[in-house]
């Protein structure tokens, strides 16, 4: 069976392209899901479609970054398939795709897979360089505080916050009355103190 995997990383984002590539190669199910790539195990679709394949099988993917975001994670789900006899087929590799059911295809998954890594290291150590060097000059605070001692939800939760025994209300009520999140509520009230 050709089973097909599609995956963008947000909601907002549509999965359209992905999945007319993935009928065009003939695949008869495909997966779908929308979300981050970056924790294997927050893509439930994708371990639910790696269960399921059997020998004979092969997944099929638009582009390599949709089925790995590091080279780990591609060799070690490469090598997991390649032990339950399932190929993987890349379809948009510059222009050709790639079958790691050959050994050429498992060669060229490999390089890509590392190039793609150094990649997406390369553009953060560029990112930390640029924040480092805005922070000299002086133009970069880091992300604004969302709340001040100036924003009356802020204080009103603080306040419910500071009353719970007179009250009785729960951080959670107090979160869904003053629309402040709990989180912040507890960070907030142990800076205080």
């Amino acid at each position: 069976m050709i089973y097909g995997y599609a995956r963008v990383s947000s909601k907002a984002q549509s999965l359209d392209i992905q999945v007319e590539q993935l009928e065009r190669h003939g695949c008869k199910v495909i997966y779908k899901e929308k979300v981050s790539g970056r924790k294997v195990e927050k893509r439930e679709r994708f371990n639910e479609l790696l269960v399921s394949v059997e020998a004979g099988d092969v997944i099929v993917v638009t582009k390599l970054d949709r089925f790995a975001r590091s080279t780990k994670d591609a060799l070690k789900t490469i090598e997991y398939l390649d032990e339950k006899g399932v190929g993987l087929v890349i379809l948009n590799m510059g222009g050709d795709s790639i079958n790691t059911s050959t050994p050429i295809g498992k060669l060229m998954i490999t390089v890509l897979a590392g190039i793609a890594e150094f990649e997406a290291d390369m553009i953060r150590e560029r990112q930390m360089e640029g924040i480092a060097e805005a922070k000299k000059r002086g133009v970069y605070k880091g992300r604004p505080k969302r709340y001040t001692y100036n924003n009356k939800g802020l204080l009103h939760a603080l306040e419910l916050f500071d009353n719970r025994e007179k009250n009785g209300l729960t951080v959670k009520e107090i979160s869904n009355i003053t629309k402040i999140s709990k989180a912040t509520i507890y960070r907030e009230a142990k800076v205080r103190t």
